[in-house]
Formats: structure tokens, sequence, C-alpha cells
């Protein structure tokens, strides 16, 4: 199983950017994927998930309403929009991918297979 994110890079605060995470090994429309963070001196962020029975998302409150996380399962691959980015919003972003998302008290809880991540750095 191998997940590779991409789509990263420098963004101007009020910018987008459409994060990819491709899947191999694996097919992604039978399993959850979400999407992580994780900024330097900080704990890894559970950002954004998507289940893989009803296509039910979650978002963390940090990000809610400015990203959209969707999938497509013909190209086994899934994304997350980000718009209206901040400097907070700086991170390195993984995805990874599990039988559900699951959420226990508001919080995306760790996943068992990961990619590597892609840095998307906020900054003027």
């Amino acid at each position: 199983v191998q997940l590779q994110a991409s789509g990263g890079g420098l963004v101007q605060p009020g910018g987008s950017l459409r994060l990819s995470c491709a899947a191999s090994g694996l097919t992604l429309d039978y399993y959850a994927i979400g999407w992580f963070r994780q900024a330097p001196g900080k704990e890894r962020e559970g950002v954004s998930c998507i289940s893989s029975s009803d296509g039910s998302t979650y978002y963390a409150d940090s990000v809610k309403g400015r990203f959209t996380i969707s999938r497509d399962n013909a190209k086994n691959t899934v994304y997350l929009q980000m718009n209206s980015l901040k400097p907070e919003d700086t991170a390195v972003y993984y995805c990874a991918t599990d039988a559900t998302c699951e959420v226990v008290a508001g919080i995306l809880h760790g996943m068992d297979y990961w990619g590597k991540g892609t840095l998307v750095t906020v900054s003027s």
C-alpha cells in the first residue's frame, strides 16, 4: 500500500491550493481517507476525512468552510481543496487511510496507513 500526497507549495494568504492523494496497492473507494497536518513545533492535527460507505465528511473547526475533501474513484485519488488560506495553515500535509474516519470528541484520530507529506507554506 502506497499513498502519495502532492500539490503543496507556496501561496499567499487568501490563496488556494488543491492537494491530491494518489494510492497504489489499494482501491480507495473501499477505504476512508483522511488528511492530517503538522506544523513545526506543533502536534499533528486531523484536518479532514471522507468515509467510504456514504461519502460523509469531517472537517476540523479550524478549516471548516474553507477546505473541501472529495474523491475521484476512477482516478483512485482523493483531493483536498484549500481556499482562503491563512499563515496558520502552513504545515506538512499527509494523507492516510483506514477502514473508517474515527472521530472522537470532535477530533479525527490517526489512521493505519500513511503517505509521505507535502509542504504547504502560506506567506506573503
